[in-house]
């Protein structure tokens, strides 16, 4: 078999790589992920822990009530006149108490409300994270997946050549240098076979362990490929987004308004307090008590009223406190401006990235063409001994090398188009499924 058709046969194999019935998709297993994945699910159970703070903080609207039950004996002696009793008292009480002017609670359930939207922006920021991960395992399989079907389509070409070399030295059209230098050509694809058999098993290890699928087995891309354009084409606009959707500069606005709320609620230090309260109480004395001694009586007592509470002087502890909060307002405030300013610059590198990734991609679709004619001209030249095998040799080591790099950049543009939504803040599963459908479709 000719070399270049050797090569024209082991891309369609390299295409077809990993396309059995069993393969999954990228949706399939970020779908998979989701399910056993531990960043993710410490976000969400903290999403649930926030719910369950803010309800504790409402708590502190609310009225609380109490039951109190007793029962005891005394022994009392008394030496002039001289008496001895027993008394038995049975009590029970009930006590109710409603807040009616307390506003460090009220802000505590506001700072309680924000604590959930804090931790839903969390969240959401981790399942951002999770697709990007996943997706970068499941790109980094398809390309070592590439790179050893390049290597060994290599292998076969270089040995279909190191056949050739031998067949022209028996008839005397070559030198044994050309065996040589194809049999030293042989030797060290079979080295660099050796790397990405180790490098995709690897790689399939890390995929398994982020989706926790096991024998995990990636569908390739679609040929021809065909990559997204960011939309919008505008660097500004994806900053512009990334200010306001970002979950990091979210998360850091929410933690400024926490602070701002912690401030107003250290400032109700100085407020007085004021609350409603009622309670109603039965006591038994079946025994008597000890000024009446045969008495069998009950006593109730019922009673409602507000209780004021207005603070004088607290060691200076409030303005201590106030000033604390402040201090901290402003850590908050330079915290997000630092947040926004370092998703900026993220978003822009994100961009610029996916721009230069997508010039590569052409670039490299424009080598690979040249590389093909520059290796059919050698082979040519080689046939009517113009060129040597060398020649050939690089020749065919230069195609599969940009082959090799131009399915790199491919996988990289997709990602790319995956972290610059995730720079601004709007990744979800509609770009994962996006992303999907430029997939192998897999039969039904």
């Amino acid at each position: 078999m000719h070399p270049i058709r050797l090569v024209s046969l082991s891309l369609a194999l390299a295409a077809a790589f990993g396309a059995p019935a069993r393969a999954q998709s990228l949706l399939e297993l970020v779908q998979s992920a989701s399910e056993i994945d531990s960043s993710w699910q410490s976000a969400r159970a903290q999403l649930d822990a926030a719910e369950g703070r803010a309800g504790q903080a409402r708590a502190g609207l609310l009225p609380s009530a109490g039951l109190l039950a007793g029962w005891s004996v005394a022994d009392t002696q008394v030496s002039r006149p001289p008496l001895g009793a027993h008394p038995v008292t049975q009590s029970l009480a009930i006590s109710a108490s409603q807040p009616l002017f307390r506003p460090a609670n009220a802000i505590a359930y506001q700072q309680g409300k924000r604590g959930i939207d804090l931790a839903r922006v969390q969240l959401d920021g981790a399942t951002q994270d999770l697709l990007v991960r996943v997706s970068q395992a499941y790109f980094d399989v398809l390309a070592a997946q590439d790179t050893l079907a390049s290597v060994r389509a290599q292998k076969s070409a270089v040995d279909e050549q190191l056949a050739f070399a031998k067949r022209n030295f028996e008839v005397g059209t070559s030198t044994i240098t050309d065996s040589r230098e194809a049999q030293a050509r042989f030797d060290l694809v079979r080295a660099q076979e050796i790397a990405a058999e180790n490098d995709l098993r690897v790689k399939l290890l890390a995929l398994e362990q982020v989706s926790g699928r096991s024998n995990a087995d990636p569908v390739p891309l679609a040929q021809p490929a065909r990559l997204p354009e960011p939309t919008p084409e505008s660097v500004m606009v994806w900053v512009q987004t990334a200010q306001t959707e970002q979950p990091q500069v979210r998360a850091a606005a929410i933690a400024l308004d926490v602070a701002r709320l912690e401030t107003k609620k250290a400032e109700t230090g100085h407020l007085p307090t004021v609350d409603l309260q009622a309670g109603y109480s039965v006591a038994h004395y079946p025994r008597g008590t000890i000024t009446a001694p045969s008495l069998n009586s009950r006593t109730t007592n019922a009673s409602v009223g507000v209780a004021l509470n207005v603070p004088l002087f607290a060691g200076f502890a409030v303005q201590n406190r106030v000033r604390e909060t402040l201090a901290l307002e402003e850590k908050a405030r330079a915290d997000l401006e630092t947040t926004r300013r370092a998703i900026a610059q993220t978003t822009r590198a994100a961009y610029f990235g996916l721009e230069s990734g997508r010039g590569q991609v052409g670039a490299l679709e424009a080598a690979e063409r040249s590389s093909k004619s520059a290796l059919e001209a050698n082979q040519l030249g080689y046939q009517v001994g113009v060129r040597i095998n060398i020649d050939v040799l690089n020749a065919q080591s230069q195609l599969f090398q940009t082959q090799r790099d131009l399915a790199q950049a491919r996988y990289n543009v997709l990602l790319g188009t995956l972290k610059l939504r995730q720079a601004a803040g709007t990744l979800g599963m509609d770009d994962v499924r996006k992303v999907d459908d430029l997939l192998v479709k897999k039969a039904p």
